[in-house]
């Protein structure tokens, strides 16, 4: 999909290597030229060389926190990463309902961002939608992943021109 999608815009591409093993194939999605790439962290051992290998493909490296996973999994590989992504729901299908807690688990991401100095993104994904947006951006949230939420509206540049508008208050 990368490698069609890339000949035909230069807009941001993100990718989500949610897989395993997730070493493999980042030199595929690498010559697909995506922007960045995020993973979901196994094992602390090897964050630290997956992050190495993105960024040695040219792309952006981003980690990838499930709704259970501790914001701790993020202490050795911070310093690193150019992307946190906070999933707002159990990964698996479009629809889901954003997880509340997930707002504490964004401000406390920001917080540790900020800490380190970086421009680090801090993005969301899951439930997010014309309601919440504003929301979680207030959380600390600065990039968002809206599926269902555009996608089973019936029309999508008015969702998107209202998501906007609401950030755009804040």
């Amino acid at each position: 999909m990368c490698e069609a999608i890339r000949p035909l815009t230069r807009v941001v591409i993100d990718v989500h290597l949610m897989v395993r093993p997730v070493d493999r194939i980042i030199p595929d999605f690498a010559r697909a030229e995506p922007t960045s790439s995020a993973f979901i962290r196994r094992r602390a051992s090897t964050s630290t060389a997956t992050v190495g290998l993105i960024h040695d493909s040219g792309c952006m490296a981003g980690l990838v926190l499930n709704p259970a996973t501790p914001l701790s999994q993020l202490d050795h590989v911070l310093h690193k990463l150019d992307l946190v992504l906070i999933m707002s729901v159990n990964p698996g299908f479009g629809g889901q309902q954003f997880i509340p807690h997930a707002m504490e688990k964004l401000r406390e991401a920001r917080k540790k961002i900020d800490g380190t100095g970086r421009e680090i993104m801090l993005e969301v994904d899951g439930g997010v939608n014309t309601g919440n947006i504003a929301d979680i951006a207030r959380a600390g949230a600065d990039t968002f992943v809206a599926g269902s939420a555009i996608f089973g509206s019936s029309d999508y540049r008015a969702t998107i021109q209202r998501m906007r508008g609401a950030l755009a208050a804040l």
